[in-house]
């Protein structure tokens, strides 16, 4: 589920941190940056994890910060295909069950990844298997709150960068398109902890 990644950027360290000693000023600097961010093809960042090497800095001209070549680990959040986690069950709707893991919200179930035969009940907005047994079949709702097992089937990363004028121009906020999120995972139910 959490993976560590060696990374390497160059960190600009603002003239007022120069009394810090540099190893905390980058640190900082580093977790501003990256802490709770989506790195495209990576994963989401968690946190600061070591620096393995500190190069030269260098002040550059018409700007007094330093400037210095890092190369580090960072913690990152990039589960495994086929991993069994643990979450919690977000809200339902038509394009299936949306699931937290509190930190991470961007876990969907396709329908045809829920336990079968499922069907979406619209006046409760939830989903619910129709689970059969020798006295016939029981309706278990898939409720906002419950405890979910889930396997990782796929991750889809979106691109966000800003775009340029011409593309901007289009997507105006009155648009009404929906925003992507940077990192998605794509799962199957695997276990579920279901009532009604």
């Amino acid at each position: 589920m959490f993976v560590l990644v060696e990374m390497v950027d160059t960190v600009r360290i603002p003239p007022w941190n120069f009394q810090r000693q540099l190893n905390d000023a980058i640190a900082e600097e580093l977790n501003k940056k990256l802490a709770n961010k989506v790195v495209y093809n990576v994963g989401l960042c968690i946190c600061l994890y070591d620096i393995t090497k500190l190069e030269d800095s260098y002040i550059f001209p018409g700007d007094g910060a330093s400037h210095t070549k890092v190369h580090f680990r960072y913690v990152v959040f990039h589960p495994f295909l086929d991993e069994i986690l643990l979450g919690k069950i977000k809200y339902c709707s038509q394009e299936g069950v949306h699931v937290t893991m509190g930190f991470f919200d961007d876990i969907l179930i396709p329908p045809e990844s829920l336990q079968q035969p499922a069907k979406f009940d619209e006046a409760e907005q939830v989903w619910l298997w129709e689970y059969e047994t020798d006295e016939g079949a029981h309706d278990l709702y898939m409720d906002q709150g419950e405890e979910i097992r889930f396997r990782v089937t796929d991750e889809v990363f979106v691109d966000t960068s800003p775009t340029g004028p011409a593309a901007a121009a289009t997507d105006t906020p009155d648009s009404g398109e929906k925003k992507e999120a940077p990192y998605t995972l794509i799962v199957r139910t695997h276990l579920m902890t279901l009532t009604h």
